[in-house]
C-alpha cells in the first residue's frame, strides 16, 4: 500500500471513530440500539480499497472505541467486534463477488442484516441462553436495521460519488499541469 493510502486509510479510521462518537451522543429508544454512522465508513473503504482495509478499518475502529468508552472485553464489545466483523465481511463478499450488482445502498442493507444476525446470534449464544427473549427482540432489531442500513447506504452513496467526483477533478488538475508542463518545453 502507498503511502498516500495509507494516509486515507488512517484518516477514513479516525472519520469512522469520530462517527461512533458522535452516534453515541444521539438518544435512542433502547440504549443499545446504534445507527452505525462508522458503517458508512466501512462500506465507502470496501469500494474504494477492499474487504481487507474495510476489516481493517473495523477492528481498529471497534478496539479503540471500546478503550475509550471502557468497554473492552465485555459485551458490547463482542456484539460490537461480532456485528462489526460479519457486516464488513458480508458488503465485501458481496460486492467482490457480485461486483456492481449491488448499489451501496443494497451493500448496506446486507451489511445492516448481517450486523443484526451476528448480534443476536452472539447474545443468545453468549449472554441471554433464551430463545423467547431472541425472537421477541428480532423483528425490533432488524425493523431498526433495515432504517439504519437505508440511512448510511444513502449516505456512503453520496460519499462515494462525491469522492469519486473529487478524485476526477484532481486527475484533470494533474493532467493539465502535465500537458502546460510539456508545452514549455520543461
Amino acid at each position: 500500500m502507498q503511502s498516500q493510502d495509507r494516509l486515507r486509510v488512517a484518516l477514513l479510521v479516525a472519520v469512522a471513530i469520530a462517527l461512533h462518537g458522535f452516534e453515541r451522543t444521539i438518544p435512542t429508544p433502547i440504549p443499545w440500539l446504534r445507527f452505525g454512522f462508522a458503517n458508512i465508513i466501512t462500506l465507502t473503504a470496501v469500494v474504494f480499497y477492499g474487504l481487507r482495509v474495510a476489516l481493517m478499518i473495523t477492528l481498529i475502529r471497534v478496539f479503540v472505541v471500546s478503550l475509550f468508552v471502557g468497554t473492552f472485553l465485555g459485551p458490547g464489545f463482542i456484539l460490537s467486534l461480532g456485528g462489526g466483523l460479519a457486516s464488513t465481511i458480508a458488503m465485501g463478499g458481496v460486492f467482490y463477488l457480485l461486483g456492481g450488482l449491488f448499489s451501496p445502498l443494497g451493500l448496506s442493507l446486507i451489511g445492516a442484516f448481517a450486523h443484526n444476525l451476528a448480534q443476536l446470534f452472539l447474545a443468545y449464544l453468549l449472554f441471554v441462553r433464551k430463545i423467547d427473549a431472541i425472537l421477541y427482540l428480532s423483528p425490533v432489531i432488524l425493523v431498526f436495521g433495515v432504517l439504519a442500513g437505508t440511512v448510511n447506504g444513502l449516505a456512503s452513496g453520496m460519499l462515494i460519488i462525491s469522492l469519486r467526483e473529487e478524485g476526477l477533478r484532481v486527475g484533470r488538475k494533474a493532467m493539465g499541469k502535465e500537458h502546460g508542463a510539456q508545452g514549455t518545453g520543461r
